[in-house]
């Protein structure tokens, strides 16, 4: 399974991964940090059902109900980019904590608001919370997991991420169709997520820091207790030895931050790649789904109750998608895991807008076709490119840019959401589903020339391994040669 371009892992493999009590802990900190990825899924995906009682109660417009939607997504671009850069410096766990309490905050302001301005100011916060575990928490799971399966373990927290965003189209349909009379329900909706909140920070406190960055900050008999604590002990010694070798290249090569990246033409080229998948992945049109996915099928033909519930049927098949691509993680290669969802994604775009042109406005079939084609598409989209994508930015980094690395490839990813998410409502008045999902399949086959001909393999390398070859070119090497 493993490669072995690397000097290190050839000339010192590392020990097999053994059961027992570390095995369980491990599984406990993904759990307790991917609060963070359920609380980043819920946030993003209640507006979703909360916007129309939300927008007759504050009196908000099509104009201020896109500010209302995109400040977040704009604010969590912010958030990945200085989260990823503070984590860097502060450390992952204290990070996550500080994440934990402006969730918690964000939420308290949406909830209590009594105008749009206020509104803003917590959707901002939330937005800052949800960018900032949207680059944290992956990093810090990746650097926890053992190589061999570090793409399940980090892969949890999308799985996460859909599973609130499931959790708040469930619980939207039910408030939003049992309490529909209840003013101010949608304040009800965002109330909910405080609980994860809470227990994210508590569990968090009492989970250890990423034995990685403890290295590079020079806490070495520090890294090697918290390995000890989700390794067997001879593991953990030998890959202590293996962090240790690259943090010290790294120093004596003076290989530190925004320098040391534009002085390597190599580091460029993996950053760009990094932005580059993140701006394909939001170009599919996801989370215009996720967060318009109402809008969307009473335009089909749903009345509004009825997509309310039938909006359940994409999260539902996000979450199972989601599971399926944990069990592929470590057994097929990113790349074609990449490239099979965009073949997926972008056949199901022109069956949307193939379906949508040949089937008029008020056929009986229409909004359940293009149900059916939506759910097709999540599944596609969460199968094979959603997981895979927050692994690969999580794990192709070299160590002494991984904070800023995945901060600026996923803040480059926030800011495509966020103008998709302010302008889809418009693009959806102007050309209609047709010409939305069209133009989302177009994009799509473009993403796919750039993941076949750009993106190197980085599935059964150690996270060292990996780091070499990615600062001296030879990734690209071996990705010419497996082709």
């Amino acid at each position: 399974m493993t490669t072995t371009s690397s000097s290190h892992e050839s000339a010192v493999p590392l020990p097999p991964l053994t059961p027992g009590p570390h095995r369980k802990r491990l599984g406990l900190i993904s759990l307790v940090a991917c609060f963070g990825g359920l609380l980043f899924g819920y946030d993003t995906g209640v507006i979703n059902g909360a916007l129309r009682p939300m927008a007759e109660e504050l009196g908000l417009t099509p104009i201020t109900e896109g500010v209302v939607t995109s400040s977040l997504v704009f604010a969590a671009a912010l958030g990945a980019l200085g989260c990823g850069r503070l984590s860097d410096g502060w450390g992952r766990r204290k990070t996550i904590l500080l994440l934990a309490i402006l969730f918690f905050v964000g939420t308290a302001f949406v909830v209590f608001t009594p105008n749009f301005e206020i509104l803003v100011v917590g959707r901002i916060l939330l937005g800052l919370a949800v960018g900032g575990a949207s680059t944290v928490v992956p990093v810090f799971l990746s650097e926890m997991a053992p190589y061999e399966i570090r793409g399940s373990i980090a892969g949890r927290n999308e799985v996460a991420i859909v599973i609130g965003q499931l959790s708040a189209f469930v619980i939207n349909a039910i408030i939003g169709n049992v309490f529909s009379d209840t003013p101010g329900v949608w304040r009800i909706m965002f109330a909910i997520c405080a609980l994860p909140a809470v227990a994210l920070f508590i569990g968090m406190l009492r989970l250890p820091e990423s034995p990685r960055w403890l290295v590079e900050k020079g806490r070495h008999a520090e890294a090697l207790e918290v390995l000890k604590t989700v390794r067997s002990e001879d593991r953990a010694i030998a890959e202590l030895g293996e962090v240790e070798l690259v943090a010290e290249e790294e120093k004596a090569e003076n290989q530190i931050g925004l320098a040391a990246i534009l002085s390597n033409k190599h580091l460029i080229r993996i950053l760009l790649i990094g932005i580059g998948l993140g701006i394909a992945q939001q170009l599919t049109g996801i989370n215009s789904i996720m967060y318009y996915g109402q809008t969307v099928l009473i335009e089909s033909g749903f009345s509004e109750s009825a997509a309310l519930i039938a909006n359940i049927a994409p999260g539902v098949i996000a979450v199972v998608g989601g599971f399926i691509a944990l069990s592929m993680m470590d057994r097929i290669d990113r790349r074609k895991t990449f490239i099979i969802g965009l073949t997926l994604t972008t056949t199901c775009h022109l069956l949307i807008g193939t379906f949508s042109m040949l089937l008029e406005v008020g056929n009986p079939l229409r909004p359940w076709v293009i149900l059916a084609l939506v759910v097709a598409f999540v599944g596609s989209m969460q199968t094979f490119l959603n997981v895979a994508v927050w692994v690969y930015l999580s794990e192709v980094f070299p160590l002494h840019m991984r904070g800023l690395g995945t901060g600026i490839s996923i803040f480059m990813l926030w800011v495509t959401n966020g103008f998709l998410s302010l302008y889809f409502p418009s693009l959806v008045n102007a050309v209609g589903i047709t010409g939305t999902f069209f133009l989302f399949a177009a994009v799509g086959a473009l993403a796919l020339i750039f993941v076949a001909t750009q993106v190197p393999e980085t599935r059964g390398r150690t996270l060292e391994a990996l780091e070499e070859d990615v600062t001296t070119g030879a990734i690209y090497t071996v990705k010419a040669k497996a082709n």
